[in-house]
């Protein structure tokens, strides 16, 4: 019996805590994207795999296969976001926002045949890039990095929004399901990584 790569990103969730830490249990999340994460050090994010702060200083990179029943003109917003702040064991922060990037597009046929498949960031970040930084001692942080299709085409984040407050006090206590709720957002592919405060 083939595993179907699909169903074992959700396996890999609920079996490290990402479902429900992240996402929540209800309504039950079944991906619709493979979601793959490249850093400038071409370490990649392999749901789980443990990399370095210097591995992951750098905004990353990020493809994903084509969304079924979705028009090409489709967007999305990328998120990455710490759970595990400032400990797993003391998760007092819980979320840490990282980076929350809006405008994501697929990327277009000609780019692809020409081996081009990086998504493309067609707006700057709401939120810019955070790379991880766990505090020393903290042990294992899971860095989530999340997809979502966007209502339309022309959404975006209003300017008011607590996700284009960038200071570190103002990225801290923060929620992807809330968030996503609140703009409407539909989750479609998820990947995480390990990075260890030593």
């Amino acid at each position: 019996m083939l595993l179907d790569p699909l169903n074992a990103v959700t396996e890999d969730l609920k079996n490290n805590g990402i479902i429900p830490d992240v996402i929540p249990v209800d309504p039950p999340f079944h991906p619709k994207a493979l979601l793959v994460v490249t850093f400038p050090t071409n370490q990649e994010a392999l749901l789980g795999n443990t990399l370095t702060k210097t591995d992951t200083a750098d905004e990353p990179t990020v493809m994903f296969t084509p969304v079924p029943d979705v028009t090409d003109e489709a967007t999305y917003t990328l998120v990455m976001t710490d759970p595990d702040a400032p400990s797993r064991a003391n998760p007092k922060f819980r979320e840490w926002r990282h980076w929350v990037v809006t405008g994501v597009k697929a990327p277009p046929t000609s780019a692809v045949e020409e081996n081009d498949i990086a998504a493309q960031l067609t707006k700057p970040a709401v939120t810019p890039y955070y790379p991880p930084a766990p505090p020393p001692g903290t042990e294992k942080h899971r860095y989530v990095i999340l997809l979502y299709q966007e209502p339309n085409a022309d959404f975006s984040i209003p300017a008011d929004a607590s996700e284009r407050k960038n200071e570190p006090a103002n990225r801290k206590n923060w929620n992807a399901a809330e968030f996503a709720d609140k703009h409407g957002l539909k989750l479609v592919g998820v990947n995480y990584f390990v990075v260890v405060g030593e």
